[in-house]
């Protein structure tokens, strides 16, 4: 009986501070998406308000995969900082594969991904997905190729375009993450 009573007000105690948090967010963190090869879903709102989010539509046969691994090393040397990332995996350019378990593996077991990846989808087009739809909406840019990236500060007040050439690490994206954190150069 002392169980449920804890679990109750505990319940009771956190829905304010949900519902809160989702009144406060834009209509950009409005979104659900299954995470990649599970059946866990990603609130983006209760997961990503109030940080500094990098978004990125990936893919696991470019030449630009190889970022994967460098963007794993930007989100440990931020994430205690307020930095989360998200990859969207998607075949919108034909370069990912056609199996979410294989695309997993890319990600989880060749780049050590441990940030946000969540399920396949398309960034452009008519099948484009609604976080997308919004993104390039706000932003001006739809993506033109794998591994663009859209940094969202904080107060999802901007979101700065950065193209597929774009390094993760030692140049401009990184200094705009540092400069959202909060970081010293």
């Amino acid at each position: 009986m002392n169980a449920k009573l804890c679990l109750v007000t505990y319940i009771m105690i956190s829905l304010p501070s949900i519902a809160l948090a989702s009144d406060q967010c834009d209509s950009l963190l409005n979104f659900e998406s299954k995470r990649l090869h599970s059946s866990q879903m990603v609130d983006f709102c209760n997961s990503f308000y109030g940080k500094t989010l990098l978004v990125v539509n990936t893919a696991s046969e470019c030449g630009f995969t190889p970022q994967l691994g460098e963007l794993e090393s930007l989100y440990q040397k931020y994430k205690d900082q307020g930095l989360e990332i998200v990859g969207f995996p998607s075949n919108s350019f034909k370069q990912e594969l056609a199996d979410e378990k294989d695309t997993a593996s890319v990600c989880y077991k060749n780049y050590g991904v441990s940030f946000t990846m969540v399920a396949p989808s398309a960034v452009i087009g008519i099948e484009q997905n609604a976080f997308f739809k919004v993104l390039t909406q706000r932003s001006g840019q739809q993506p033109r190729w794998n591994f663009n990236k859209y940094l969202i500060n904080r107060n999802q007040e901007s979101i700065t375009y950065f193209p597929s050439s774009a390094s993760p690490l030692h140049g401009e994206l990184e200094a705009a993450i540092r400069q959202d954190i909060g970081s010293p150069l």
